[in-house]
């Protein structure tokens, strides 16, 4: 039968918003079972088999061909998947899920405004203490790339997979590259963005993967989920 599975965030706000998304679209999510069981239902299209998964997952699984359709944001795809484009395709933003990921740097850093400011002082902090500026973040190879085309090149990432903000106080790093949506928490520990375009605006989006075997009854409920969300 080769029914189509779909993935969703398997909890927390993202999972109820994309419930919602689907609901006002005449597809209902529910998610079945109790306590930690990772099991749903769709109603409204058959043949899908929803699939419950951690955002961070879903990239991969999208990638890899175990899944067919998957919610997820736009930095984590870009983040996750190396030739991203080859391996899923993007089928509609969902309108939530907004945040950007942005370079930071502490206010009393007056004499940097911008990516020009960032790599000269980069390049001091490295002759001066002979080792290269720290910046925390947890994405990696999309933070590396932005550098790379903006001139930074004196410069270490250090992997962060929570509370980033606090480590340039925590002393275990001097800048972060991080997701921001109201930019509260940087203002909080005294940080301030760096002007310019942010290396990626992300916001929840509905993928379809290209290396998932789409026969017989997938492609059939892939077309019903479209059909659905043009009519909306």
């Amino acid at each position: 039968m080769n029914p189509l599975k779909l993935a969703v965030p398997s909890k927390g706000r993202l999972q109820e918003k994309t419930i919602e998304w689907f609901a006002a679209r005449g597809i209902t999510l529910k998610r079945t079972g109790s306590g930690r069981e990772y099991a749903g239902q769709v109603l409204g299209v058959e043949n899908i088999e929803l699939v419950l998964l951690s955002a961070g997952e879903i990239p991969r699984e999208l990638a890899a061909g175990r899944i067919h359709m998957g919610v997820t944001g736009i930095d984590l795809i870009h983040e996750k998947i190396p030739a991203w484009e080859r391996s899923v395709s993007e089928i509609v933003r969902m309108g939530f899920g907004h945040a950007d990921l942005i370079l930071a740097v502490p206010k009393i850093w007056v004499d940097v405004e911008n990516l020009d400011d960032l790599a000269a002082v980069t390049a001091a902090f490295r002759a001066r203490h002979g080792m290269r500026m720290r910046i925390a973040t947890k994405y990696h190879n999309l933070v590396r790339e932005y550098l790379r085309q903006n001139g930074v090149a004196d410069y270490q990432l250090v992997d962060s997979q929570g509370a980033t903000e606090g480590t340039i106080k925590n002393l275990t790093a001097e800048v972060i590259a991080d997701i921001t949506s109201t930019g509260a928490t940087l203002q909080a520990n005294h940080l301030k963005i760096l002007p310019g375009a942010p290396i990626v605006q992300s916001q929840a989006t509905l993928f379809a993967s290209l290396t998932a075997n789409w026969q017989g009854a997938a492609t059939n409920a892939r077309q019903a989920i479209i059909d659905h969300i043009s009519r909306s």
